[in-house]
C-alpha cells in the first residue's frame, strides 16, 4: 500500500488549542433530537392551522398548488452550490425551519399584531395595510433569518461564502413560501366556493398567477439578502467581531426592506404592482443572479489557484487543480466514471470533487488568515479522504483532462488504478522522490507557505 506524501505547511503556523470537551446539550444527538422535535410540532401546528382557515378541500387544493414551484427552486439553489455541494441535511432542515417553524411564527406574531393594531386604532383597514408592510416583513424576514444564524454557528465548515449563504437563505424562503402559498391558494379556493366563481376569472386563478407565476421567487430574493450578510460575514477573519455581526444584520434590514416595498406595491393600485414588479423586482432578481454566477466563478478560480500547494506536495496530480476548476471537467470526470464503472464510482468522483474544494477553501482561508485552530486537522481529514477515493477519482480526471473540447487526444481506457499502481503513482520526482517530499526548506518545521499561482507572471 502506498505511503500518503507529507503534508503541506501550514500557511499561518502551527494549530493549537486542544479541543474542549463538549457539555452535554453540546452533543449532536442532542442538538438533532431537540431540532427535530421543535420542527415536527411545529409543522403539526401549522398544519392544523392552514386546515382550520382553509378546509379540507382548500388545503389539499391549496397544497396540489403550491408545490409546483418548489422543485425548480430547490434544483436551482442546488445547481448554484455545485462547486462545493453541502449536505443534504443542511438543505432539509432549512426547508423544514422555513416551513414549519418560521411560518408558525409568522402566523402567530403577525395576526396578534395586526388585531393588536386594529384595537388600539379602532381601524382595521389601517391595521391591515401596516401589518402588511411593516409588520410583516420584520417578522417574517427574522423568522427566517433564524435558520440561517443556525446554520452559520453549528455547521460552521459548512458555510464558507456567500454562496453557501445564498443557498441556505434561499431555501429556507422556499419552504416559507410553499406555506404560506398553501394558505393563500386554499383561502381564494374557498372564497371561489363560496361566490360560485371558477374558471380562468377566479380569485384562486388570480392568486396562483401572481404568486406562483410571476413571483415564485420572491420570498427567496429577500431572504438572500440576509444570507449575502452572512456569507460575507464568513469570509472575515476570527478578529473581526464587528463586521461579523454587522454584516448580517445589514443583510437583514435590507430583507426587510425589499419585502417591505413588494407587500407596500399592493396598495399602489393594479398599475403600482406591476411597475413596482417590473421596475425594481426583476432588476434585482437579475442584480443578485449574476453576484451568485460571479461568486461561483470566483469560487473555480480559487480552486485552481491553491490546490498547487498539494500537487508539490503529491497528493494531487499536476491536472487535477485545472480539472477540478471546471464545471465542465468535473462533469465530464462524473459521467466518465459512471459510464465505465457505474454509479458508484460516479459518486466516489463527486465526492472526491467536494473534498478537493473543501481542501481549496481550507487552504485560502488559512493563508489569509482567516483559518481556526483546527486547521491542521481539518485538512487532515479532507487530505485522508481524498486520498481514499483516489483509485476511481485520478483515472476520471485525466480523462476529463483528455477530453477534445480541451485540447488533447481522446480519453485514455477506463483503468482504476490500485493503491500504489499505475502511472500515475509513485515514479518519479513528484511523487515521495526529491525535496518536495519531506526534505528541504519547503516542508520543515518552520517552512514558508509555498503557492504555486498559475496566474501570477
Amino acid at each position: 500500500m502506498a505511503t500518503c506524501p507529507p503534508y503541506p505547511t501550514h500557511p499561518t503556523g502551527p494549530a493549537g488549542g486542544a479541543l474542549r470537551h463538549a457539555h452535554w446539550w453540546q452533543k449532536r444527538w442532542v442538538r438533532y433530537g431537540a431540532l427535530s422535535t421543535l420542527l415536527a410540532l411545529s409543522g403539526l401546528v401549522i398544519l392544523a392551522l392552514v386546515r382550520e382557515q382553509t378546509g379540507t378541500e382548500g388545503f389539499l387544493v391549496g397544497l396540489g398548488l403550491a408545490v409546483l414551484p418548489v422543485p425548480l427552486l430547490v434544483a436551482a439553489f442546488r445547481w448554484l452550490d455545485r462547486v462545493e455541494p453541502g449536505p443534504w441535511r443542511n438543505l432539509l432542515f432549512s426547508f423544514a425551519w422555513g416551513a414549519c417553524a418560521a411560518a408558525l411564527i409568522a402566523i402567530v406574531a403577525n395576526s396578534f399584531a395586526t388585531r393588536w393594531i386594529a384595537t388600539a386604532t379602532a381601524d382595521p383597514s389601517h391595521a391591515d395595510t401596516l401589518g402588511a408592510t411593516v409588520i410583516a416583513p420584520i417578522v417574517e424576514e427574522t423568522a427566517k433569518a433564524a435558520a440561517v444564524l443556525l446554520v452559520f454557528l453549528f455547521r460552521r465548515q459548512d458555510f464558507t461564502g456567500i454562496v453557501d449563504g445564498v443557498v441556505i437563505a434561499g431555501v429556507t424562503a422556499t419552504g416559507f413560501a410553499f406555506t404560506e402559498n398553501i394558505l393563500y391558494l386554499g383561502t381564494a379556493f374557498g372564497t371561489d366556493q363560496l361566490s360560485g366563481d371558477s374558471g380562468i376569472a377566479s380569485v384562486t386563478a388570480a392568486t396562483f398567477f401572481v404568486r406562483v407565476i410571476m413571483s415564485p421567487f420572491a420570498h427567496p430574493l429577500f431572504t438572500v439578502l440576509t444570507g449575502i450578510g452572512f456569507g460575507i460575514a464568513a469570509l472575515s477573519g476570527p478578529r473581526q467581531h464587528l463586521r461579523r455581526v454587522l454584516l448580517p444584520v445589514s443583510g437583514l434590514l435590507l430583507a426587510m426592506g425589499m419585502h417591505a416595498t413588494w407587500n407596500g406595491s399592493s396598495a399602489l393600485g393594479e398599475y403600482g404592482f406591476f411597475a413596482v414588479y417590473v421596475a425594481f423586482m426583476v432588476p434585482a432578481f437579475g442584480l443578485l443572479t449574476w453576484l451568485v454566477i460571479w461568486t461561483r466563478q470566483r469560487e473555480l478560480r480559487t480552486v485552481r489557484e491553491e490546490l498547487p500547494a498539494y500537487v508539490a506536495a503529491g497528493w494531487l496530480t499536476p491536472g487535477e487543480p485545472f480539472a477540478l476548476g471546471s464545471m465542465r471537467a468535473r462533469r465530464v470526470a462524473r459521467q466518465y466514471a459512471r459510464r465505465h464503472g457505474g454509479r458508484a464510482a460516479a459518486r466516489e468522483v463527486a465526492q472526491y470533487e467536494a473534498y478537493a474544494t473543501s481542501l481549496a477553501f481550507l487552504r485560502h482561508r488559512g493563508r489569509r488568515g482567516r483559518a481556526g485552530a483546527d486547521f491542521a486537522v481539518r485538512e487532515r481529514e479532507l487530505l485522508h479522504e481524498l486520498w481514499g477515493r483516489r483509485a476511481f477519482a485520478r483515472p476520471a480526471l485525466n480523462a476529463a483532462q483528455a477530453w477534445p473540447a480541451y485540447g488533447y487526444p481522446a480519453p485514455v481506457q477506463w483503468q482504476p488504478y490500485g493503491p500504489g499502481h499505475g502511472p500515475m503513482y509513485g515514479h518519479g520526482p513528484m511523487y515521495g522522490q526529491g525535496p518536495m517530499h519531506g526534505q528541504g526548506p519547503l516542508y520543515g518545521p518552520t517552512a514558508p507557505y509555498p503557492v504555486y499561482n498559475p496566474y501570477r507572471t
